[in-house]
């Protein structure tokens, strides 16, 4: 199994002292969880995209440009890539040349992205996103693979013989696709034979379990051979302590400052409880045998070979985040990595001879 660490690099205040950084303290703060990642071994750092408040993660080809400057070792993630606000071709330009200067290091988890507001700035509406997403991603797709491409298009101007540089360094790139609620983009992913990453965050299993079953059986109906499908897992919140007893005091001002900020937006929380979010979510609060132990539960439904955990304190002490992945590495990330395999390809620099057939690619949509 794989652990990678992600940041939405939400800009608000702290939710247990109020404090709220600067800009440039919070980008500074993101680049710090970042080496702090390649220092402790995990296999990955993803940065978010969104467009509205509260993140600052409007430009995450810049952020992961500075990140592969800084470090050497670790895969660069993107979480999620919202292809449907997106020009395919730019948004090519843009990972093209991220690639060639990570040396390869580049995955990107692309989606059709979240929110009102940046549905809105980029003149996108609720009727037409999917399609945006589908169209943006098969352009995108094609132009990492070919020299000149001709394509249709809706939601931009049509290519005839284009030429898009500069030409990959991972032929192809690895794509993967989150899923929140949508068989939509479970779809599309099982298509083209790509992998799936769950978001797995807001509510219990159950939906994303059905929606990571769906995934399996719509892979297999495009032709893909079974014992290539990989899925990955996101996490609702993460905490280690030597017992449970300390990490739930430990994580109790975070998780209340989060249902005060639930709260004040006029959210019912879906868990009203520590104990019950400790228990019924995603979130990976105890000691390491109780983290193992839910880690197992979950992989039981998904079958998952890629986990990722909250990159950044969120509440809890510098001190205590450090100490807190420091556990995660020594005592909790072996026992998952013995027993859990990894994605069924090697990980790092995409070689086409790994890739899954693509065969089925050239299906008819809804097909």
């Amino acid at each position: 199994m794989k652990f990678i660490n992600i940041t939405l690099i939400v800009h608000a205040p702290d939710p247990v002292t109020g404090a709220q950084p600067s800009t440039h303290e919070r980008f500074r703060q993101v680049i710090d969880s970042a080496l702090l990642a390649e220092e402790l071994g995990f296999d990955g750092f993803g940065v978010g995209e969104r467009h509205e408040r509260p993140f600052i993660s409007s430009s995450p080809t810049v952020v992961l440009s500075h990140i592969a400057a800084r470090t050497r070792r670790i895969r660069l993630f993107t979480a999620v890539t919202t292809l449907s606000l997106l020009d395919p071709v730019r948004a090519y330009e843009d990972y093209a040349t991220l690639d060639h200067l990570s040396g390869g290091r580049l995955e990107l988890i692309i989606g059709k992205g979240n929110g009102a507001a940046q549905r809105e700035l980029f003149q996108v509406t609720p009727e037409d996103q999917w399609d945006r997403n589908a169209e943006s991603y098969e352009i995108f797709r094609e132009i990492w693979r070919n020299e000149k491409v001709t394509a249709p298009a809706k939601f931009r101007p049509a290519l005839t013989d284009a030429e898009v540089w500069p030409r990959p360094y991972q032929r192809p790139i690895r794509v993967w696709h989150g899923s929140a609620t949508s068989r939509e983009s479970v779809d599309l992913a099982a298509r083209y034979g790509d992998p799936l990453f769950s978001a797995n965050v807001t509510n219990p299993i159950e939906p994303y379990a059905e929606l990571i079953r769906y995934y399996r059986e719509r892979w297999e109906h495009y032709g893909h051979d079974p014992a290539l499908a990989a899925v990955g897992a996101g996490s609702a919140g993460f905490y280690a302590a030597p017992t449970s007893q300390q990490a739930l005091a430990d994580y109790r001002p975070v998780f209340q400052g989060y249902l005060g900020f639930q709260k004040r937006l006029g959210v019912e929380p879906v868990f009203p409880t520590l104990e019950d979010f400790a228990e019924r979510s995603s979130a990976l609060i105890g000691s390491p045998e109780q983290i193992v132990d839910k880690v197992h539960r979950y992989h039981e439904r998904f079958g998952h070979s890629v986990l990722h955990l909250h990159a950044e304190p969120g509440g809890l002490t510098g001190a205590q985040h450090r100490a807190s992945l420091e556990l995660f590495q020594s005592a909790i990330a072996p026992a998952l990595r013995s027993a859990i395999p990894d994605p069924p390809w090697p990980w790092g620099p995409v070689d086409p001879d790994d890739a899954p057939s693509e065969a089925a690619a050239t299906a008819p949509r809804g097909a």
